[in-house]
C-alpha cells in the first residue's frame, strides 16, 4: 500500500512540474520573441547604423594627412 501511495505522490509532483515549466517557457518565448521584434526595429539600429557609417566614412583630416605623405613633404 505504502508502494502505491509514493508511485502517487511522484506522479503528482512530475505532472505539477511538468506543467509549471511549461508555462514558463512559453511565457519566455513570448518575451523573446517580442525583443527580437523590438531589436528590429529602425530605431533600435540606428546607433549600430550610425556606428557603422561613422567607421566606413573617413574623417575629412585624414583624407588631407593622406595627401600629405604622396608628395613627401612633412608638414605637421
Amino acid at each position: 500500500m505504502s508502494i502505491a501511495i509514493a508511485v502517487v505522490v511522484i506522479v503528482v509532483v512530475a505532472v505539477v512540474l511538468g506543467l509549471a515549466l511549461r508555462n514558463r517557457s512559453s511565457e519566455d518565448g513570448v518575451d523573446s520573441f517580442r525583443r527580437q521584434i523590438d531589436a528590429l526595429s529602425s530605431e533600435a539600429r540606428k546607433p549600430t547604423v550610425d556606428q557603422v557609417k561613422s567607421v566606413e566614412r573617413p574623417e575629412p583630416d585624414d583624407d588631407l594627412d593622406d595627401l600629405d605623405d604622396l608628395d613627401g613633404t612633412d608638414t605637421p
